[in-house]
């Protein structure tokens, strides 16, 4: 019923959102100015940009506060201004809590479930609604489910996964910081530890429905028929990605080639996939079975270091020794090459005689940082060595092919009188002007 006093309420209510709607701005910029450009660290920074954003609400709640103060001093009711400061206060206090939550999605989630939740508390509907969610409710064999208690797993779930989330994050960050294991036990660990945690994640919050957990046996069967019969491929994938981790075969930042003629640089291993990126900065996803059933070939697995040969050929009748000296001239001339090494010297091979050139092989070892880089560093070796035969004036032959005519038969015909001639004459006739 609106009374006199109830339409008081309204008003002051709709007076201080008013005035914290105009005031918020400068609020806004005064916060910007004072406190955000004087956090360097990142979480500091996020937390003053989250007061910015609560700049609106918590002016509210202050006028809505000092409102209800000076009502309740004339000795007017406050009973609506009480419910709207405690609704205020609640959404300020669980927003800027829900902040902590990087995750956009998960932050708004929690702060509106968690606002609901105290809403209906302060308005003191809790009881009521929570005695109307347990009557909608239905029998799965000798279990009870009822809306309540899957609102409430789906809560506990949620709490738990993000929970679950976070503690694999931070095992990973300590075990990073082990220099004795590996990266790749490293990267097994985590994985593990997290499908450990969201594994229990899930049992706890089915359990707290009701679901007895010895009962999922049956499911567990269905789900190893399943495995048998259309998830071999996931499986496959699975325990190859287990095994690549554990033989340590396969590191982040190897070059790898596969037989399907992916090349370039693994980003990532996971459970299930690799990503490789090639060195035209595409990301391929490859699974994990391709680099445990198939040959794999990684340039750098043991060593940084690798061998290239550059095929070229010459003319016949060319000085070798000018070839060699070219060749030489060449690989010096590419920043590629390796010098430093007494072993690992560039050399010039002669490897065959062809139809039509000797072929030769420039053979150089390469830097380490040349090595995933092979269609640009043959590419400098092509151009090099095409400058330095040029230089030297030695010739680059082509396929020629000769053809000799060992018996022939002359054809007989006048332009003026055609005759008629066999197929073959009549032909020559017509390519005549």
């Amino acid at each position: 019923v609106l009374t006199t006093a109830t339409l008081g309420q309204l008003g002051a209510i709709v007076v201080a959102f008013l005035l914290a709607r105009l005031l918020a701005p400068s609020l806004r910029a005064w916060i910007e100015a004072r406190i955000v450009r004087r956090f360097d660290e990142i979480r500091g920074k996020h937390v003053s940009y989250v007061l910015l954003a609560l700049t609106l609400p918590i002016l509210w709640l202050a006028f809505e506060w000092l409102a209800m103060l000076i009502v309740g001093r004339i000795g007017l009711p406050v009973s609506l201004l009480r419910i709207v400061t405690s609704l205020l206060a609640a959404w300020v206090i669980i927003r800027f809590t829900a902040s902590l939550v990087r995750d956009p999605l998960w932050s708004t989630i929690v702060a509106v479930a968690a606002w609901s939740l105290a809403a209906m508390n302060i308005l003191g509907i809790l009881d009521d609604a929570g005695v109307i969610l347990d009557r909608l409710a239905f029998d799965v064999g000798k279990v009870h489910v009822s809306a309540l208690a899957v609102l409430k797993g789906a809560l506990l779930l949620a709490l738990l996964l993000w929970a679950a989330n976070r503690l694999s994050a931070l095992a990973e960050r300590r075990m990073t910081a082990l220099p004795r294991i590996t990266p790749s036990l490293q990267l097994l660990f985590s994985k593990l530890l997290k499908i450990g945690l969201f594994a229990v994640a899930v049992l706890v919050a089915l359990g707290s429905i009701g679901i007895d957990i010895t009962a999922l046996a049956v499911f567990t069967g269905a789900v190893g028929v399943g495995i048998g019969f259309g998830l071999q491929a996931m499986v496959s994938n699975f325990v190859a990605g287990i095994i690549l981790l554990v033989e340590r075969s396969l590191k982040i930042g190897d070059f790898v080639e596969l037989p399907s003629g992916v090349r370039g640089e693994v980003r990532e291993i996971n459970i299930r996939n690799t990503v490789v990126t090639t060195n035209d900065n595409i990301d391929i996803i490859v699974p994990n079975s391709e680099f445990v059933n198939g040959a794999v070939t990684n340039w750098t697995f043991q060593d940084n270091y690798r061998r290239l040969r550059v095929p070229f050929g010459v003319a016949y009748g060319t000085d070798k020794e000018l070839v060699r000296k070219a060749g030489l001239e060449a690989a010096a001339a590419v920043e590629f090459t390796l010098t430093d090494a007494p072993r690992r010297q560039p050399q010039v091979w002669l490897v065959a005689f062809g139809d039509s050139s000797l072929n030769f092989e420039l053979v150089v070892w390469l830097r380490p940082e040349a090595v995933k880089r092979p269609a640009a560093v043959n590419a400098a070796y092509c151009w090099a060595l095409e400058t330095a035969l040029n230089n030297h004036r030695i010739e680059i032959p082509f396929p020629q092919r000769d053809l000799h005519i060992r018996s022939a038969t002359a054809l007989r015909f006048h332009p003026d009188h055609p005759q008629p001639h066999p197929e073959g004459e009549k032909n020559v006739h017509q390519l005549l002007p």
